[in-house]
């Protein structure tokens, strides 16, 4: 079942034909608006006349997340403040989250995608969408909320949290499709075995699951677990929020990526240089329909394939294959971005504590967990036990006012923590491939 027969289906002429018109009028909006693109392109020796083709794309310089801090808050916005109906944002390691701008027009395309996205998951609109994605400045809920309402389905809001709520609500409301992220919907199957809940007796038959990385035995898992479908869909802030790519019901192997609104491209992370269809390396996407806040060529810095293939749901446009981690030392945790320097910024500002750290991220009961272990000074070590657990209620709650996730501390001794005479290993993931 397709949402858009036009445009889901469009030969792959018709759709490089669209593309290149709509990236010609992006970069030209780009430079005659953004400052910051116009410079760029003058420092790269290009303007948007020397695009000819779809090929010429690679000639122009890339955007990175650290553009999007030196232009806080609305340094890259193409179009007037009183054109902006809606600001998203996410962290940044400097506390200063990065700031994306919606027009009208802009929501109008989100949530048009994203219903496209629910239908080729198999939702329909007599389903009742209980949305667990969280709402406020992280674009998962509205996200995933507007699109349902263009689908026409019942859409719960329920946000994140409050699990013995969120069972009460799927029994009594009916909820039939869930939007979560991978590591909530097995936490909740748990939960409702706990709670000595017969998933049968739910008429969940759909998991529509993103905001972090998982794997093919994690969709096993959450298959069998919670009687559904469990479907892959990938998005960021930058580029647009969830409904970038999504997998299709039918064949459940890689995402579509909505090339009437995206163009991506796979290149060698260390050389920046393309590669072809086929070749895994780091995705970048250019926006060629977003007016707020358009994307040239953003490194995204996950790790995927273009899968070029026909698909046997009949849907034209190109596949992701799923991700399969980063090429930058960023970690997701329960939907979250966090960088290890994002940690050491706070330890930096904590009296007592040495510039030795790592990471332990593991899983327990299906959700991800974070610990920091941090070396304290030989004095601070020697203190009193409530002295310590100042300093480490300290850490956590400045952990938790930057990044809104709960995390352990721990305080070892000095020179507990291993050293390295290469880079230091900060981080420790134990989480299961």
């Amino acid at each position: 079942m397709l949402w858009n027969d036009e445009f889901e289906t469009l030969p792959r002429e018709a759709i490089e034909a669209l593309q290149l018109k709509r990236l010609r009028q992006t970069l030209e909006r780009a430079y005659a608006a953004v400052p910051f693109y116009r410079q760029r392109f003058g420092a790269a020796g290009v303007s948007p006349a020397d695009l000819r083709s779809l090929a010429d794309l690679r000639r122009f310089p890339f955007t990175l997340k650290q553009d999007m801090r030196d232009n806080y808050p609305y340094g890259l916005f193409a179009v007037p403040l009183d054109q902006i109906v809606r600001i998203h944002a996410s962290s940044g390691t400097t506390g200063k989250p990065t700031v994306v701008g919606y027009t009208r027009r802009d929501i109008d395309n989100w949530a048009e995608l994203m219903a496209r996205s629910f239908v080729a998951a198999g939702a329909t609109r007599g389903d009742v969408i209980h949305n667990a994605y969280g709402y406020g400045l992280f674009t998962g809920g509205l996200g995933a909320h507007y699109g349902a309402e263009r689908l026409g389905a019942s859409v719960i809001p329920m946000s994140g949290g409050n699990t013995k709520k969120q069972i009460l609500i799927m029994q009594d409301f009916g909820s039939s499709v869930i939007t979560c992220t991978p590591s909530y919907s097995l936490y909740l199957a748990e939960a409702l075995a706990e709670e000595g809940v017969d998933i049968a007796s739910l008429k969940l038959r759909i998991g529509i699951l993103g905001a972090e990385p998982w794997s093919e035995s994690i969709r096993r898992e959450i298959e069998s677990k919670l009687g559904i479908k469990a479907i892959d869909i990938y998005g960021l802030s930058e580029i647009m929020g969830p409904g970038v790519a999504i997998e299709c019901v039918e064949a459940q192997q890689g995402l579509h990526i909505w090339e009437d609104h995206f163009i991506p491209e796979i290149i060698d992370p260390d050389s920046g240089e393309n590669l072809p269809d086929g070749e895994r390396g780091e995705l970048v996407i250019t926006t060629i329909t977003k007016e707020g806040i358009p994307m040239i060529r953003y490194r995204t810095r996950d790790i995927t394939r273009i899968i070029a293939e026909p698909c046997i749901c009949g849907r034209t446009h190109r596949r992701l294959e799923r991700m399969s981690g980063r090429s930058d030392d960023m970690l997701i945790i329960r939907g979250v971005n966090v960088f290890p320097s994002q940690i050491e910024s706070v330890l930096l500002t904590i009296k007592g504590i040495e510039p030795h750290y790592q990471l332990i991220v593991d899983r327990e009961d299906n959700l991800d967990t974070l610990e920091v272990q941090v070396e304290v000074t030989e004095q601070t070590f020697s203190d009193e036990i409530k002295v310590l657990q100042e300093r480490s209620d300290s850490i956590r709650k400045a952990i938790k006012d930057l990044l809104g996730i709960t995390c352990k501390v721990r305080l070892v001794e000095p020179k507990t923590i291993a050293r390295s005479e290469g880079k230091a290993q900060r981080v420790i993931d134990r989480r299961p491939k």
